[in-house]
């Protein structure tokens, strides 16, 4: 599958209608980014089911603002809309197909539930109260957007 570029345009309806979505967040002035750039290609082959997408930095400052990026090249991977990876730095293949492997086996319940748990101990709610849990994670994910960056949507 080819590698994609996000933009303000684009950005939301990729995430949010895919499955697994890793993003390079890149510059084209920097040599680290075009190093990984190879390995990035040949990983978005190699997994046709998943979504490989870039964002150039210097074109897209919103987004890269919303993310809070300040070092490139920085990589993040989403899943089911929810941000399982994110860490600066160039991945070697071997590295990146582990943490691939590793995001695909992932029990996406077990994440919400986590996320949930945590979410109850920020708010001061008994877990075992809390009637409604994918209200209660869908709140403390907008609470976490919101508070982490701007919404993309405007």
């Amino acid at each position: 599958m080819a590698v994609i570029d996000l933009t303000t345009d684009n950005f939301k309806e990729n995430i949010d209608e895919k499955g697994i979505v890793i993003v390079d967040f890149w510059a084209p002035w920097c040599a680290p980014c075009r190093s990984f750039a190879p390995t990035f290609e040949a990983a978005s082959e190699k997994h046709a089911d998943i979504t490989f997408a870039k964002v150039n930095t210097e074109e897209q400052q919103e987004i890269a603002g919303a993310f809070n990026i300040r070092s490139i090249p920085t990589l993040m991977v989403f899943r089911e809309q929810v941000i399982i990876y994110a860490e600066a730095g160039a991945l070697p293949a071997g590295a990146l197909d582990q943490l691939i492997d590793q995001v695909t086996s992932l029990d996406m319940d077990q994440v919400r539930a986590e996320i949930a748990a945590q979410a109850c101990v920020r708010m001061g709610v008994d877990p075992a109260d809390a009637a409604d849990i994918e209200w209660l994670v869908a709140r403390h994910l907008r609470m976490s957007s919101i508070s982490q960056r701007r919404d993309l949507s405007d």
